[in-house]
């Protein structure tokens, strides 16, 4: 990855210095993550609870923009315009860059249904099984790191092929011996786990954006 994209995992952890022992495991994290991008692929985020809110955040801006302005690239504006010539101006000039992900906490009628009908537990396996493709890349957070559900999913993207990237707490619990990288944040609590699980992906998410849309892209 590009310097200028790295450098918000140093700022991350000059700003807060206990993560500063991570600043290897974010990195990689990083570099598993943007080589999945720029091959194809897509990342899968899941988790529970708090967690799964911070796997909808990390979605929200990854799929849009969150520090970066995102135009299309102008082959992609000309497609437009040219298939739509009333409409195409507008749909080039509001749509923004993308960077593909998907939570898997977030559809309602497929986990109920599931959770239903078959074994709660597998909730995300099965999306993981659905979705995954080999060179995708899973993000699993749980603060303890033993999260059932969690823990199912990421024994799935191992048997596909896809990275498995862990957010968990000190212990790293299964998680940790199941991922490719594990960002074990120093807390035990879960409060405070979270309390250090933002700042670390929203770090993340600002060097995958700088990567693709930064002026040096």
């Amino acid at each position: 990855m590009k310097p200028s994209s790295l450098a918000h995992v140093d700022a991350l952890v000059a700003r807060m210095p206990p993560l500063a022992p991570l600043s290897e495991a974010i990195t990689r994290a990083a570099e598993v993550t943007a080589r999945a991008f720029r091959e194809g692929g897509k990342l899968l985020v899941c988790g529970n609870g708090g967690s799964a809110a911070d796997s909808a955040h990390i979605v929200g801006e990854l799929m849009k923009e969150f520090w970066l302005k995102r135009p299309l690239p102008a082959h992609r504006q000309d497609q437009f315009r040219r298939h739509f010539p009333a409409e195409g101006e507008a749909l080039a000039a509001g749509l923004q860059g993308a960077l593909p992900a998907v939570s898997l906490v977030d559809s309602p009628a497929l986990s109920t249904a599931f959770a239903n009908d078959a074994r709660p537990e597998l909730v995300f396996a099965q999306q993981v099984y659905g979705l995954g493709q080999p060179g995708d890349v899973l993000w699993c957070i749980s603060t303890s790191g033993n999260s059932a559900n969690v823990v199912q999913a990421a024994r799935t993207a191992r048997v596909l092929g896809l990275y498995i990237v862990a957010l968990t707490g000190r212990g790293g619990g299964l998680l940790s011996g199941l991922a490719d990288v594990a960002v074990q944040v120093p807390a035990d609590e879960t409060y405070q786990v979270q309390e250090y699980h933002l700042p670390v992906y929203h770090a993340l998410c600002l060097a995958l954006e700088q990567e693709f849309f930064g002026p040096d892209a």
